[in-house]
Formats: structure tokens, C-alpha cells, sequence
């Protein structure tokens, strides 16, 4: 019993030097790439589909569109505009790194070009938060523990890390 005890311990005392595992950052793969190395120079991408009588513009990035299944379907940057369709304040979550960042403001906007997004909204208190107000795109940069401090990591950004599209009152 000792035996297992002491594994436990040495086990815990390794997990606790382990970096934290993250649940906000994304997997990079040669389809999303395009999307995540423009969210790094400040801009967001859409897909819109070319076939012909079709042209709906959606988000999250698919190989296909979603409205006609057409594989006929490129980038084009947004506008970074969009209105507030719904949130929801997140007081409590307990998946790293998010306990940290509580209270944040989960949200789904309407982009300009058509499409709705699940996002964060930031810069605004809970009391000025409203259906249909306007917002402007931003960008949150996270590095994951893997990047030095001189960078290194998996994100396309310069320094490993990752632009993460966020929104905020315009104006």
C-alpha cells in the first residue's frame, strides 16, 4: 500500500510540473491553415461558395458549402463587422486556461457578410451588452506553454502563438 501510495505521489508531483493542457487553442491542419495565418496579420476569412446560383458565405471554415454542398468554395476576407445575436457571461470554468479569464462574455454575432459566429466579446461591461449592437473584429493572441518566450510554438503567428478573433463595441 505504501508502494502505491508513494507512485501516487510522484505521479502528481509530475503532473503538477506538466504544463496545463489548453482547450482554447486550435489544431492547425494544411485545410485551416490559410484561416489561422490570416488571424495572425489581423484578418478573418470566410469561405463563399462559386457554384453558380449559390454564392452563401459561411463560418466555420468548411471544405464544402453548406447551403448547396458544393466543393466549389474559396477565402475571401470579412469586413470584421458584425451585431450581437446573443451571450451569455461565463462566471465559472474550470478548464484551463479559462478559469482565469472569468468573468468573459461567450457570444454569437452576425458577420456583415451573412454568417453567425461563436466568439468572445470584450471591452464592454455586462450592463452595456445588448441585442443588435454593433461590434468590431479584434484579435487575442495566445501562446501556448510549448513557446518559449522567443516564440517556438505551433501557431502561425510569429512568436508560435495564435490570433484569436474577438469582438468589441465599434465606435
Amino acid at each position: 500500500m505504501a508502494a502505491v501510495r508513494k507512485a501516487a505521489e510522484a505521479g502528481g508531483a509530475a503532473r503538477a510540473a506538466a504544463p496545463a493542457a489548453r482547450f482554447d487553442l486550435p489544431e492547425v491542419d494544411d485545410f485551416t491553415r490559410p484561416y489561422w495565418a490570416a488571424a495572425a496579420e489581423g484578418r478573418l476569412l470566410l469561405r463563399r461558395c462559386r457554384a453558380a446560383g449559390c454564392g452563401a458565405v459561411h463560418h466555420y471554415p468548411r471544405e464544402f458549402c453548406p447551403s448547396c454542398w458544393s466543393e466549389d468554395v474559396g477565402w475571401e476576407p470579412a469586413t470584421g463587422r458584425a451585431t450581437l445575436y446573443t451571450w451569455s457571461v461565463v462566471h465559472r470554468n474550470d478548464l484551463p486556461p479559462f478559469g482565469g479569464r472569468v468573468p468573459y462574455v461567450a457570444a454569437v454575432v452576425d458577420l456583415a457578410e451573412g454568417p453567425r459566429m461563436m466568439t468572445e466579446v470584450t471591452d464592454c461591461p455586462e450592463a452595456r451588452l445588448r441585442i443588435g449592437m454593433p461590434l468590431t473584429l479584434h484579435f487575442r493572441t495566445e501562446r501556448p506553454a510549448a513557446a518559449g518566450p522567443d516564440g517556438g510554438g505551433p501557431g502561425p503567428a510569429p512568436d508560435g502563438g495564435f490570433a484569436i478573433p474577438v469582438f468589441r463595441p465599434a465606435g
